[in-house]
């Protein structure tokens, strides 16, 4: 089976398939950097703008631009981010900045979606200015990522021929050794990766269900694609997987991988 073509469009639906969990993840990817106050940000790959909201709230830039390939999720950023936040639709292979502009260029949740995520690091680093850093975080899908691992698990227990379209086997970027050797790969150096991890605690199955039927990225997707039949299979075997509290709520872990270097000094250095 093909890996299907992963939507990104509807900002509010994505909201609560992933990015509430994304917010707590941005808190203390924030925290771990340790930035400056009154610096120059880009975020690459903002979506809905957790990551970017969060640098507008805590980090008192002097300017925090948030840039996304989607429309939809760039209109869902801009109603809800805080001053000075700012957004465009724009690629994250060919960022619309010239060289050396920004102090700090991020990006969450979105390397492992661009086709050379190699390029994608090149260009960010491209758009800081020497010694300015360069950082990302990426879910764990194949071991860290709680509810997606059981939702993949899930998958492959009811049809074994879809093991290729697990995000854990598709994204193989996301661990510590490949995202550290994209980040020297581009030539910047002091590379840190260390795990973020957050709750995600779910009021109910359905809580944790409804939001794989909304079409958002690549496991929303796969939903899409099934038959009524296949659909409630995999809903069954999801909702025996999970671990269920008496009051019904379900209680997992998210973790994603962070990493962060910075543009050297001088070229070679």
């Amino acid at each position: 089976m093909k890996p299907q073509s992963d939507t990104w469009a509807a900002g509010d639906a994505y909201e609560r398939y992933m990015g509430r969990w994304s917010r707590l993840v941005a808190d203390g990817f924030v925290t771990w950097l340790e930035c400056a106050d009154g610096l120059r940000w880009l975020d690459v790959g903002c979506g809905t703008g957790a990551l970017t909201a969060m640098v507008a709230a805590r980090c008192r830039p002097r300017k925090v631009l948030g840039l996304d390939r989607s429309a939809g999720f760039v209109t869902t950023a801009r109603a809800a981010a805080p001053a000075p936040a700012c957004f465009a639709v724009a690629d994250g292979l060919s960022l619309p900045a010239r060289d050396a502009v920004c102090d700090v260029a991020v990006s969450g949740l979105a390397l492992n979606f661009f086709p050379a995520p190699g390029a994608a690091v090149a260009e960010a680093s491209r758009v800081v200015r020497p010694d300015g850093l360069v950082a990302a975080y990426v879910w764990d899908y194949a071991e860290g990522m709680g509810f997606l691992r059981h939702f993949w698990d899930a998958v492959i227990a009811v049809d074994p021929s879809a093991a290729a379209v697990d995000e854990g086997r598709r994204f193989p970027v996301c661990r510590p050794d490949p995202l550290r050797s994209l980040w020297t790969g581009a030539g910047l150096v002091d590379v840190d990766v260390v795990p973020v991890e957050v709750a995600t605690v779910f009021s109910g199955f359905a809580d944790l269900w409804e939001p794989f039927l909304a079409g958002q990225g690549p496991a929303p997707g796969y939903v899409a694609a099934l038959a009524p039949a296949a659909r409630d299979r995999l809903r069954d075997a999801l909702r025996a997987s999970v671990p269920t509290r008496a009051d019904g709520s379900i209680a997992l872990t998210a973790r994603a991988w962070a990493v962060r270097g910075r543009r050297p000094l001088r070229a070679g250095t």
